[in-house]
């Protein structure tokens, strides 16, 4: 799939525009201005979930849904000397902390940073320190808490990575968050395809990038009790297990470039799983298969355990060096999502059978 100009365009923007769990308004208002002019409504909750509504008027209900926040840290503590103490919002990665510049969202604006590492000539002879939350720090540049606090920064600001967008090799979209606003960039293209297309669909089509995905699902589970969908298909990214020191026999076998991965886990409904299969094949566009135990550890969860029960899907995107700044994924497995995402909707029926035997 050749992706166009003001497709990427919107990407790039979306991507390089901060979005941390709880502070994702800034990345929703270019999401809803992009696919506004493929829907009949948008609406946007108490906590900042947006969605666009094709056919609102139609009592069958079917959700498209990607979660819209990236993995960040607060300020939690500062020194007499103007050192910064972290605590993570979501998943955040100490371990890849040590030197790289960040962004604090002070309340006087951005206050750059770094995540400051003793160097490796004082470290000789000693037990080669890990780092940890209890000992990775920013350095902005102050030499006491006053005047930390007279940038504008206090407990509670937020802090992000400002990695950018690029793409490698024009095979790989690289960036941090693709986790998972690539997943609210293919949505978005499935609304574009459909509209531009001028598809006609039987039931209401509710297009939905959900907040606070990355701490607990919170979001989603918001939203299904706001939407009360018949379906809901989820797409979020999964590993890419061809990387090193990944263990296969643990996390499956899934690769960048093999096509968009179908879950099996209890939350995702045989019914709904088989269309996405089928579709897939009668389409040719390749796909992966993943399990999970327990649960997906996405969207798709809240969605499945919401109102009584909803059945619900998860189609995934191979994602190399989650929760970095520098996730990876292929340009031809994004463009194959999109397909089937779509290409699915075209073939849902109010009236199909949902019900297990």
């Amino acid at each position: 799939m050749k992706f166009e100009k003001k497709s990427l365009k919107f990407l790039e923007n979306y991507l390089n525009t901060s979005s941390p769990t709880g502070y994702e308004h800034k990345g929703q208002k270019i999401w809803m201005d992009y696919i506004r002019p493929y829907v009949d409504k948008i609406e946007v909750d108490h906590y900042g979930t947006c969605y666009g509504i094709v056919n609102p008027e139609a009592e069958f209900k079917v959700v498209i849904e990607a979660h819209a926040d990236e993995i960040s840290w607060y300020v939690n503590y500062i020194t007499d000397e103007g050192l910064i103490y972290v605590i993570r919002n979501g998943g955040s990665d100490q371990t890849i902390a040590p030197s790289k510049v960040v962004h604090i969202h002070g309340e006087n604006g951005i206050v750059k940073g770094v995540f400051g590492w003793p160097a490796i000539h004082t470290r000789t002879n000693q037990n080669e320190p890990v780092p940890k939350i209890e000992n990775i720090f920013i350095d902005c540049g102050a030499v006491s808490k006053k005047e930390v606090e007279e940038m504008g920064i206090y407990v509670g600001c937020m802090i992000t990575y400002p990695d950018e967008f690029f793409e490698m090799n024009d095979r790989y979209f690289v960036c941090r968050a693709l986790d998972n606003r690539i997943g609210g960039f293919m949505i978005a293209e499935v609304a574009r395809l459909l509209k531009e297309n001028k598809k006609t669909i039987p039931f209401g089509l509710y297009i939905t990038n959900s907040v606070q995905e990355e701490v607990g699902l919170y979001g989603a589970d918001m939203i299904a009790d706001t939407i009360k969908p018949n379906i809901a298909i989820v797409t979020d990214v999964t590993h890419d297990t061809t990387t090193p020191m990944i263990e296969k026999k643990k996390e499956g076998d899934q690769k960048c470039g093999d096509g968009p991965v179908v879950f099996f886990a209890p939350s995702v409904h045989h019914t709904i799983r088989e269309l996405i299969i089928d579709t897939a094949k009668s389409k040719k566009i390749p796909f992966q298969r993943a399990a999970a135990s327990r649960s997906t550890g996405t969207d798709t969860d809240a969605f499945a355990h919401s109102n009584g029960g909803v059945p619900s899907a998860l189609i995934s995107l191979p994602l190399r060096y989650m929760h970095t700044t520098v996730e990876m994924v292929s340009k031809e497995d994004v463009g194959n999502v999109i397909k089937l995402i779509y290409e699915t909707l075209l073939k849902i029926k109010p009236e199909m059978k949902l019900k297990y035997h």
